[in-house]
């Protein structure tokens, strides 16, 4: 199979695990920006405003009363699952992974849910062995670290929240495509932690599996996305702030339901 129809194969199967996994084939249509206008400042501030005002109104608060900062952690994380679940996806379920290209992507802003972003013409690498250190270069340094500089520089975020974000995103994703795949999930989760034994994640989170007869694992992150900073938000299930009675009682809920 040449390289463009294995990702193009690979990524329809990562859809099937749901919206945040999903690059839509790239139809030229009205609405489409070059993903590469991401690197735009001015174009992230918009973005964080959109996503500001939709925090505001699932917490019947004002924008004002959500701290920029904090706001725009919580679109960022957004921001890197969408870049990075496709990717994962693919790789577990698909067979392949899709390289990504700036040049060959596109998003459509939205005000809220996951942002819509389409792709065409990628290449892929299709064995799975291997696979960490090639998702590393570059889905994470190549596609995503250039948009998380942006947001440090512009909002003044600390690179240890912002690349727990990135940790955050890959777990979140192993943990769905567990939860929709289970015959898949220890293949994402392999890829994950080998991911996140390599820089620039090493020392920001860790896998845990609680119960080895179950192929489910969890994320603890070492920081926090800031999500407890708005009103009402309290802390996620990965978070270091997050009590560890807590996170026990999420964890087996968790099993529990997939049982």
């Amino acid at each position: 199979m040449p390289d463009d129809d294995a990702a193009a194969s690979a990524l329809r199967s990562a859809a099937r695990l749901g919206p945040y996994f999903t690059w839509e084939p790239y139809d030229d249509g009205p609405g489409w920006r070059p993903l590469r206008t991401l690197l735009d400042p001015t174009v992230i501030a918009e973005r964080v405003g959109a996503g500001r005002r939709t925090l505001a109104r699932m917490g019947g608060l004002a924008p004002r009363d959500i701290e920029e900062r904090a706001a725009a952690s919580i679109i960022f994380l957004g921001l890197a699952s969408r870049l990075l679940s496709p990717v994962l996806g693919a790789v577990a379920v698909g067979g392949a992974l899709p390289i990504p290209d700036r040049e060959r992507m596109w998003w459509r802003p939205v005000e809220g849910g996951p942002m819509p972003i389409a792709a065409r013409g990628l290449t892929a690498q299709q064995t799975r062995v291997g696979a960490a250190p090639t998702l590393a270069r570059t889905a994470i340094q190549g596609l995503v670290e250039p948009v998380l500089d942006v947001f440090r520089e512009r909002f003044a975020l600390s690179p240890q929240v912002l690349w727990g974000n990135v940790a955050s995103a890959l777990g979140g994703a192993a943990g769905m495509i567990a939860d929709a795949a289970p015959s898949c999930a220890e293949r994402a989760a392999s890829v994950v932690e080998a991911v996140l034994d390599l820089e620039p994640l090493r020392g920001t989170a860790r896998l845990i599996r609680p119960d080895p007869a179950k192929a489910r694992w969890f994320l603890v992150r070492n920081n926090c996305c800031l999500y407890y900073r708005i009103p009402g938000g309290g802390t996620c299930g990965d978070c270091v702030l997050t009590p560890e009675p807590a996170r026990l009682r999420t964890w087996a809920a968790a099993l529990r339901s997939g049982e």
